[in-house]
């Protein structure tokens, strides 16, 4: 497959790239050499942010004059070549869900206390903050990130960078359309049923689900083990660097794993695509068991998989018979709605976002038994994906059945009505199981919306997720082309 030109898939001219548009890692090159300082960079993407995000409302917050300050600073360190971390002087966003010291986290609801104190940093934000990243802002969320799309009564409507009447996804939106955008090279995200995938492939960026546990979650999530963190980053090889650096061990995290072995710089310095494929043994699902799929998606992924197979992959279009499980994922997602609200009053729990109101009421009905039920059937799919792959190092299906769908929606226009679960089957079922998934960018439609392709490992088998996602991005480059 060929993607296309940035003209070719928006109508526009191709801009001249300024440092908002370089990845981290030529950002921290440049600055190793000289060639650029971290206020450049800093200053660049603060413009970004104040030429486009009035219109995609990305940004809750934007922390203008103390970005400006810690970039001088980094500044000052590179010039005397003493950088305090391998992330120093990048700029940076953060979810709102994750606690930014000094800084509110609202996660979008008009319901948070505002009062703080606002003390500390969250593990991911902590180990960036360490590395030496320049926090840029806040990203919008929708409330208490309980949904596919960005929007909430707080923060109102995120617009997709590509063509902002589409959604840029959720629940990480605001993280995906800054990250695209060029409004920041790093962006942290929270999946707990696709809420970096959805986003990833709806906005044209790289983000990964890492296994469960590997980066610690502090405070532990109302969704329990269903929610992940990860990074959203426009390249394979800034993900990698994120990942090494927010994977080290926080004690606020009881349930987090060991830092992972040795492999993640492997990835990112290695530059031959066909030897990162070569010899994966990979199952190809177009459908997972039945999704309707884009005709455009579906073209997009099979190309995508035939790079990969080009390349030395022994690629079998095969399926995992995973059983339905919507109905045990909403059964946990539900309840965990029900627990992030417990403190409301009847009179706050009116102020939800009404989509959110409805779940927490469900939720709410739901018994132990219930919640037993669902967990039964999760730990029945863990074991057939365990059996799977052994046969198959990675699985690949689309990241989404389709393009991007009108922003403001839960759902596209020909599933109205129904819940943001109903069209994210290629997601949540590897929350369930808690395997490692990212998406990566393999393409265009004809009307210029980016598409994804998701990459699923065992559990533990980060690296060789990220190898997969690494050889397509060298085999066929998308990191230059923006909206």
């Amino acid at each position: 497959m060929t993607i296309r030109s940035t003209r070719a898939a928006t109508g526009g001219e191709t801009a001249p790239a300024t440092p908002a548009d370089l990845s981290a890692e030529r950002l921290l090159a440049a600055y190793a050499t000289g060639a650029l300082s971290p206020v450049e960079a800093v200053d660049a993407v603060l413009d970004r942010i104040a030429e486009r995000d009035p219109e995609l409302n990305a940004y809750c917050l934007v922390l203008e004059d103390e970005a400006r300050r810690a970039a001088r600073a980094s500044a000052q360190r590179w010039r005397r070549r003493e950088p305090i971390g391998p992330l120093d002087g990048v700029p940076t966003a953060v979810k709102d869900v994750h606690l930014l010291r000094g800084h509110p986290t609202l996660k979008g609801s008009v319901t948070t206390p505002r009062g703080g104190p606002w003390d500390e940093d969250s593990p991911v934000v902590a180990r960036l903050r360490e590395a030496g990243a320049v926090f840029t802002g806040k990203t919008t969320t929708p409330e208490l990130a309980w949904k596919g799309v960005t929007d909430s009564p707080l923060t109102g409507i995120t617009r997709n960078p590509w063509d902002p009447s589409t959604t840029p996804g959720g629940s990480s939106g605001g993280a995906s359309a800054a990250v695209a955008a060029g409004m920041g090279q790093l962006a942290t995200g929270t999946d707990g049923g696709g809420s970096i995938r959805i986003p990833a492939s709806f906005a044209g960026i790289f983000g990964i689900k890492p296994t469960w546990g590997l980066v610690p979650h502090y405070p532990a999530s109302p969704f329990g083990s269903l929610a992940h963190t990860g990074p959203m980053t426009r390249t394979v090889g800034d993900a990698a660097l994120m990942l090494e650096v927010v994977s080290a061990a926080d004690s606020r995290d009881w349930a987090a794993l060991a830092p992972p072995a040795p492999g993640l710089a492997e990835v990112r310095l290695r530059d031959d695509p066909a030897e990162l494929a070569r010899g994966l043994r990979i199952a190809y699902s177009p459908t997972l068991g039945g999704i309707d799929v884009h005709p455009e998606v579906a073209g997009a992924v099979a190309d995508a998989v035939a790079v990969l197979a080009a390349l030395g992959a022994h690629v079998d279009e095969a399926e995992p018979g995973l059983p339905d499980s919507r109905d045990a994922f909403e059964v946990l997602w539900y309840s965990g709605a029900a627990k992030a609200t417990d403190r409301l009053s009847p009179e706050e729990r009116q102020l939800l976002d009404p989509g959110l109101r409805e779940i927490v009421e469900r939720g709410l009905t739901l018994s132990a038994q219930d919640y037993l039920t669902a967990m039964a059937l999760r730990m029945e799919m863990g074991a057939l994906m365990g059996r799977f792959h052994e046969g198959y190092d990675l699985l690949i299906t689309p990241a989404t059945p389709f393009p991007a769908f009108a922003a403001g929606l839960e759902s596209p226009p020909h599933m109205a009505g129904e819940r943001w679960t109903a069209w994210a089957g290629f997601s949540y079922p590897f929350n369930m199981t808690q395997q490692p998934a990212a998406s990566v960018p393999c393409g265009f439609t004809s009307e210029g919306l980016p598409v994804g392709l998701q990459v699923v490992g065992p559990r533990h088998a980060d690296v060789s997720v990220l190898a997969a996602c690494r050889a397509l991005e060298l085999a066929r480059p998308w990191a230059d082309q923006r909206p």
